[in-house]
Formats: structure tokens, sequence, C-alpha cells
């Protein structure tokens, strides 16, 4: 793997940053979208010496009639199966203080999960949680291929021209949210910081955490990479020598925007000095 930069020196957080541009969608190549109909993937460009990109594969819980009807009650779109809740908000916050990039899904992972890779079986699950999901069921090898190419590959290629366009080796940081209770079972831990391939950003972010952090942190929870969670870092951070790290975040600490704002105050100067901490690690490029 290709040694990680030395950030120190050329990384900063911006306080005063502000968006430059509006998100921008892209679609499946070829495909003739009506504005109204959500995209694969939104990339919004931030400023362009920023060091750090921001990721949230399951930011959007709509769905799109070209993929037919996921049979289940639309009750369900709103709760954690479809998405993850508060994550998207918290996403742009950190994108604000850092005046970084912003990459986001903008469909339902129901549909397909973008952190997940086609030949995984919960990319498109039949069954999520305790819900079984009819119209990911029956759908047919050509119902699959499509959303492949029309969901996934966007995601993918709108990350990967994202990060290739930046002036230096960025820092990949991708935001998730998680329920308070799974399977009947109550979660003590209330912030996670995940890695795949390479622990190093998710080690210096445990090694630097501020004295006033309430929260239950653990690393590699409530997830970890035996789960399949760590597709994005892997596909686009490890493999490219870029410092990576997956923030897992409990819903109900993230339920309004305001707690949104407060949870991206507390992570952005945190993950400032664990990014220049790991950096000094680094030998450059």
């Amino acid at each position: 793997m290709t040694a990680h930069v030395e950030l120190k020196k050329n990384f900063h957080m911006d306080q005063s940053a502000t968006r430059l541009d509006i998100p921008q969608r892209h679609d499946a190549a070829g495909a003739r979208q009506s504005p109204d109909e959500p995209a694969p993937v939104y990339v919004t460009g931030g400023h362009p010496d920023s060091r750090v990109v921001v990721v949230c594969e399951h930011a959007a819980n709509r769905t799109s009639g070209r993929f037919g009807d996921l049979g289940i009650d639309a009750a369900l779109m709103t709760s954690h199966i479809a998405w993850d809740p508060g994550a998207l908000g918290v996403a742009k916050a950190l994108a604000d203080a850092f005046g970084a990039p912003l990459v986001h899904g903008g469909l339902s992972r129901l549909l397909y999960d973008c952190n997940r890779p086609p030949e995984a079986r919960d990319a498109i699950p039949a069954r999520s949680e305790v819900h079984d999901i009819p119209g990911n069921r029956d759908l047919s090898e050509a119902g699959r291929a499509r959303r492949i190419a029309e969901i996934y590959e966007p995601f993918h290629a709108g990350l990967n021209d994202m990060l290739q366009s930046r002036p230096a080796l960025p820092v990949l940081i991708t935001v998730h949210s998680f329920t308070p209770v799974y399977r009947g079972v109550t979660r003590a831990v209330e912030l996670g910081i995940l890695h795949g391939e390479d622990p190093t950003l998710a080690r210096a972010m445990l090694a630097t955490t501020p004295k006033d952090n309430r929260y239950e942190t653990r690393i590699n929870a409530p997830y970890g990479p035996a789960d399949g969670v760590a597709y994005t870092l892997d596909r686009h951070g490890s493999a490219n020598g870029l410092l990576n790290v997956m923030l897992e975040i409990r819903n109900d600490l993230i339920a309004t925007p305001e707690a949104e704002q407060a949870m991206a105050d507390l992570l952005a100067p945190w993950l400032e000095r664990a990014i220049a901490a790991a950096g000094e690690k680094g030998t450059g490029r």
C-alpha cells in the first residue's frame, strides 16, 4: 500500500468555509432522468485546497419507479433499514467545517447498498433485519444488473472522479448511523470508529480522543470489517494510500439538525488532530 502523505504542515480545518457550489447529480452513462427523479449520487465540490473528502453512502431513503416496487410498507422507508438517519446532516456539517467535497447517495440502500460490492449478498437485500423485501427477493438477474449499472457504478465513479481531481492526496471520511436497539438488544456503544485494511486514522482518533467526549466510543463497533462494512474505505481509501476512517453514530444522538451540528462540532477538531497525528507517521507519497 502506498505510504501516507505527511499532512501536518498542509492540513487545516477551515472554520469559515462555505460551500462553493450546489450538489451536482451524476446519473448512469446514457441515462436520461427527470430532474425530479433522485440521482444515484450527488457531488458537492468544496474548496479546491481541502485535504478531506466526506462520503455518506446511506444518505437517502428515496426510491424510484424505474426500479419497480419494493413491496414494503411506506412507513418502513423512514426506518434505519432504508437509510442512515442523521448521517447526511453530520456529513454536510463536517464538509462545511473542512471546506471539503461531499459525495452522497441519492437512493435508498434497499435498492442498492453502495457500501457493498455487486457480489455481496446484502448489496440488494432480500431481507433487512426482520423485514422481508419482496421486490428484492423476486428480482430478476436483469433487474439486478440494472441496479448495479444505474446505482452502484455511478456512485463509485463519482467518488473516484472526485478523489482523482484533488490536487493533493486527500483523506477519506465516511459517515454512517446505527440504531440504539438491534434485534431486541440494546447497544451500549454510542460512537464507533471503524477501519478496514488500514487502521492508521482510526487508531489516531482513539489516541486523540477529546477529554470532553461524553460518548461511549469504541473501535470497530457496532460493526467491523468482518461485517463487510469497509468496502468504500478499502476500495477508495486503502487501495490508493489514503488515510481513511468510517464514523458510526448512534442515530438517537443525531435526531435533530441541532444534534447533527453538535456532533460535527465535536468530530471536526477531533479529526483534525487525528489526521495531523496520523500524517506524522507517514513518509510521503
